[in-house]
C-alpha cells in the first residue's frame, strides 16, 4: 500500500462556504444520502433541511440553494456531492468551489515580463457563462501550462467565440526601451497601464460588473490608472495564482498567442529562432546580435533595463555605444 502523505494531513484545513444550486430531485437524493451516511440534522430557519458533518455543515432551502461550510467542503464536494448529486444534470466540481468563475466578468493577463528578448503583451478577455464552458471543455487554461503550438490554436477558439471581448496592448521595443530607461522607469508602473488600456477599451464595448487579475503588486496600481481613464461602476479584484480563473486563463492565452507573434518576427529578423528567459543561450544571442548588427540593435530586440543587457554589452566593451546605467549588486539572502 502507499504511504499516506502525514505532512499533508497535518495542515489544517482552511474555513470556506460555497453555494451551489441543485433541482428538486438532486437535493431529495442530497437529503437521503446525508441521512443515511448518519450526519446529524440540526434546525435552519427557513431550510428544508441541514445536517452536521465532520467539520462540515450543509444546509439545504427551499430555494434550492445548499450552503456547504466548515473545514471540510472540499472532501464533501468530491466525495458526496459530486459523485452522488450531480448526476443529472452534472455540475462541476469546479462550479460548485468557484461559483464566480462561471459570472460573466473580464480576465486580465499578461505575458513576456521575464523574457529578455520581446514585448510584455497585456491582454483583457470579457465572457459570459457559455463561452466559459465551451473554453473549460477545449482545454483552455493558463497560457504557462500550454506549448506555442496549442497556444495559437485555443487563441483561434477563444476569438471565435459569440459574445466574447478580446484586447490586447504592448509597445513595440523601441517604445519600451525609451520608456522603461528614464530615471523614473517601473515596470509594475507601465505594466498597470496597459493593462488599464487594455481592459477600458474592452469595457467601452461590453460591460461587466467585474474583473479578475494575478496579483503582480500590492498597490492598486491598475485600479489608479482605472480611474484616470473614466472607468466606473467596475471591481478590479486582485489575486495570487488567478489563472485558475477560466477568463483569466483565456485572457493568458490571447497575451502569449500574440507575445509568440512579435518573438516570431524578431526571431525572422535576427535569423534564428529567438530563446524565452534570460539563460545563458538568450545571452548568446545577444551577444550575437551586438556583433552582427551592432550594440545599439538591441534596443529593437531586447529589455534593456534587465541586467542581462549590461553584462553582454560590457563583456563584449560596447558599452561607448549603447551607454546602459550598470545595474545593482544582487540582494545575497541569509548574508
Amino acid at each position: 500500500m502507499p504511504k499516506k502523505n502525514t505532512e499533508q494531513e497535518q495542515v489544517p484545513k482552511k474555513l470556506a462556504i460555497y453555494t451551489v444550486k441543485l433541482e428538486n430531485a438532486q437535493m431529495d437524493t442530497l437529503h437521503s444520502l446525508l441521512k443515511l451516511k448518519g450526519w446529524e440534522s440540526f434546525e435552519v430557519p427557513y431550510a428544508r433541511f441541514a445536517y452536521k458533518g465532520l467539520n462540515c455543515n450543509v444546509t439545504a432551502y427551499e430555494s434550492r440553494k445548499v450552503v456547504i461550510a466548515g473545514k471540510g467542503t472540499e472532501d464533501f464536494v468530491i466525495n458526496i456531492l459530486e459523485p452522488e448529486v450531480t448526476k443529472a444534470p452534472k455540475l462541476g466540481y469546479d462550479e460548485v468551489l468557484h461559483p464566480d468563475w462561471f459570472e460573466a466578468h473580464a480576465g486580465l493577463d499578461e505575458s513576456g515580463k521575464g523574457d529578455f528578448f520581446g514585448p510584455v503583451v497585456a491582454a483583457t478577455v470579457i465572457a459570459d457563462r457559455a463561452a466559459i464552458d465551451a473554453w473549460i471543455k477545449a482545454g483552455v487554461k493558463d497560457s504557462k501550462k500550454i506549448a506555442d503550438t496549442q497556444i495559437v490554436k485555443l487563441e483561434k477558439i477563444i476569438l471565435g467565440t459569440p459574445g466574447v471581448i478580446v484586447e490586447t496592448c504592448f509597445c513595440g521595443m523601441r517604445k519600451y526601451n525609451e520608456l522603461m530607461l528614464k530615471p523614473e522607469a517601473n515596470l509594475n508602473r507601465l505594466l498597470a497601464w496597459q493593462h488599464a488600456t487594455a481592459l477600458a477599451k474592452a469595457l467601452s464595448k461590453k460591460t461587466v460588473p467585474w474583473g479578475l487579475l494575478d496579483q503582480f503588486t500590492e498597490q492598486p496600481l491598475v485600479q489608479k490608472e482605472l480611474v484616470t481613464k473614466g472607468v466606473k461602476d467596475f471591481e478590479l479584484r486582485m489575486r495570487t495564482k488567478a489563472e485558475e480563473d477560466p477568463v483569466v486563463a483565456a485572457a493568458s492565452v490571447i497575451a502569449r498567442a500574440e507575445f509568440v507573434r512579435q518573438m516570431h518576427g524578431l526571431s525572422k529578423k535576427f535569423g534564428a529562432k529567438l530563446q524565452k528567459g534570460a539563460g545563458p543561450l538568450v545571452k548568446d544571442q545577444a551577444i550575437d546580435i551586438i556583433r552582427r548588427f551592432g550594440a545599439p540593435a538591441l534596443h529593437d530586440f531586447a529589455k534593456l533595463h534587465f541586467r542581462t543587457a549590461y553584462e553582454v554589452v560590457s563583456s563584449e566593451g560596447k558599452l561607448g555605444e549603447l551607454p546602459l546605467k550598470e545595474p545593482k549588486e544582487k540582494t545575497e539572502w541569509g548574508k
